[in-house]
């Protein structure tokens, strides 16, 4: 956790001083970062509710949902949270955390929004047919190799952070919950080997789904890695630690029919 925790550190270091630097120099290119304000204020693209229709509402919830409820069992929010050196920094970590996330979040928005200014018809057409591939448009083919450079480091720090933590939580999961219930613990160095091999096998098996579902958008498979914790753990978590009659054998059907129910559906 120290090495996911250092890496993750210096990684988002990376992200954030890079993309601002770009979101700079796009700022530049389209006259000003108040150019680019008034464009996305006279599109309403500050708008944060839905529009006022029962599928923009439930679409709206039901993200919400899935991204906020979802993200609770994940186990490298479990891991950072018990690796906490005491309960002010568990508690105080992923809210500080949270904000952080939101705020930078608006950076690639800005960026996108200075992509319509910069090459107008060309973002027009992107957005219209794969969204995706405005902001590396916009960096490859408008911007100078430098800035090239910081975004791309700026991408594989992002990849990188993510794939850090979650590689080692299933990994360590399925040592410790299930591996563990047939092979007993021997020893410590055996034990960090029985990981090492979890962690590869998982690395396998997630790029051999990525290959699988290569064309996918990514806010698609985000969610739907969100959609699997939602209904196969959020449940038996909340009842777990607040309902006095839950039980084993209740979390097992619980975690059971609700990923079931989630991949029919």
């Amino acid at each position: 956790m120290w090495s996911v925790a250092v890496t993750d550190f210096i990684q988002m270091i990376i992200l954030v001083v890079g993309l601002s630097i770009i979101a700079v120099f796009a700022a530049d290119m389209a006259g000003g970062a108040d150019k680019v304000i008034a464009l996305a204020a006279s599109k309403d693209l500050f708008q944060f509710l839905p529009e006022p229709s029962f599928t923009q509402i439930m679409f709206f919830i039901a993200a919400a949902i899935t991204m906020m409820f979802g993200s609770i069992p994940q186990q490298d929010v479990f891991q950072r949270v018990m690796s906490a050196k005491d309960v002010k920094a568990a508690t105080r970590g992923p809210v500080i955390g949270g904000l952080s996330y939101i705020l930078f979040a608006f950076v690639p928005m800005f960026l996108v929004t200075s992509a319509l200014i910069i090459m107008p018809e060309q973002a027009a057409t992107l957005i219209k047919e794969d969204p995706q591939k405005v902001l590396p448009t916009l960096v490859l083919e408008k911007m100078p190799f430098i800035m090239q450079v910081l975004f791309f480091g700026a991408l594989l720090s992002a990849l990188k952070s993510t794939a850090s933590a979650t590689l080692l939580a299933p990994s360590v999961t399925f040592v410790e919950n299930i591996w563990r219930q047939f092979f007993p613990r021997i020893s410590d160095k055996q034990e960090l080997w029985t990981m090492r091999v979890a962690v590869l096998v998982f690395s396998i098996c997630v790029c051999a789904y990525a290959i699988a579902l290569q064309g996918t958008p990514i806010y698609d498979m985000v969610s739907g890695a969100y959609q699997v914790t939602l209904v196969g753990a959020f449940v038996p978590l909340v009842a777990g630690l607040y309902w006095k009659r839950a039980t084993t054998q209740g979390a097992v059907f619980s975690i059971v029919l609700g990923i079931l129910t989630g991949c029919c559906s």
